[in-house]
């Protein structure tokens, strides 16, 4: 191909591209808007249609200035065509009481939950965002969209103010029976002043060198309190294919989610890590990190 033929090439397929944007969004807009109660705004340039709602229904306050939603306090979701599909992504601004229940809300209606994290230090009350996508119908993904801001709204009405802690409490010292954990999850446990803690380990690559448990590519699971009233932390390690999955369990076993992000940039696969915090009976506890696990090792 001659360089004037390649110029011409590309002149044509721009020509090609404006001429497709400017026949208009191909995403139901109305269907949107209808099913949202939001008005969006259509980008002609990208292609993408976006709704967004303001988080004014709390105050909130960051390095002791009180912040508007406008700056980065605002849901939102954006949907674009995709063949012959529509494509959501968003981000859910989000107080710590309401992260799980709108976590469950979207796995339930489809959507994927693709991130979950801070923005700010020093906010009052503390803010997180939980990032969504999806792909299929709008009216489908619209819908998801709304039962996420639906039940974030439910939480609030219930109590207005964000709640400063889970319900329950964790007796001290600590008396956790090692040998029960041991046997339901499958591993040897270390412990240490009542407190028992397992490790799962991954295998991935960093700049060419083999890197694994000891260097935090793993899955781990520590318990306190008692055996009839414990806490469990912990995080898990994930292949990408795998978060889905792992969130979906986890939230049907009452485990709350506190943060999914990265550990590590460039390693070979990807991984994703997913942080956790859970109350209840040891054994029952480890019992739900089991079918987790095992959950997770079926995902092809």
């Amino acid at each position: 191909m001659t360089r004037k033929t390649r110029i011409l090439f590309a002149a044509a397929t721009a020509v090609c591209m404006q001429m497709a944007v400017a026949a208009g969004p191909t995403v139901d807009t109305a269907t949107i808007e209808s099913v949202t109660g939001l008005k969006g705004n259509y980008n002609k340039t990208e292609n993408v249609f976006k709704v967004s709602k303001p988080r004014d229904d709390v105050k909130v306050s960051v390095d002791r200035w009180t912040m508007p939603p406008f700056m980065g306090l605002t849901s939102w979701a954006a949907f674009t065509p995709t063949g012959g599909s529509t494509m959501m992504m968003g981000d859910t601004v989000l107080f710590e009481d309401e992260v799980n229940p709108a976590m469950s809300a979207a796995l339930e209606a489809g959507l994927e939950v693709t991130a979950l994290h801070n923005h700010f230090f020093f906010d009052q009350p503390k803010v997180y965002f939980m990032h969504i996508g999806g792909m299929g119908d709008a009216r489908q993904l619209a819908t998801g969209v709304k039962a996420v801001y639906d039940r974030v709204a439910q939480v609030r009405a219930s109590q207005p103010k964000p709640a400063k802690a889970f319900g329950g409490s964790i007796p001290t010292p600590s008396s956790i029976t090692a040998a029960r954990i041991e046997e339901i999850l499958g591993a040897k446990a270390q412990v240490k002043d009542g407190m028992v803690k397992v490790s799962f380990g991954r295998e991935a690559k960093m700049h060419g060198t083999p890197v694994g448990n000891e260097m935090g590519v793993n899955t781990w699971a520590a318990f306190a309190g008692t055996d009839e009233q414990a806490v469990v932390d912990g995080d898990f390690a994930m292949r990408e294919g795998e978060l889905q999955t792992v969130l979906k369990v986890l939230r049907r076993e009452g485990i709350n989610i506190v943060a999914i992000h990265n550990h590590m940039t460039h390693e070979e696969p990807r991984y994703v890590f997913l942080h956790y915090w859970g109350k209840g009976k040891a054994a029952e506890l480890a019992q739900s990190l089991k079918r987790t696990l095992d959950a997770q090792k079926a995902v092809k």
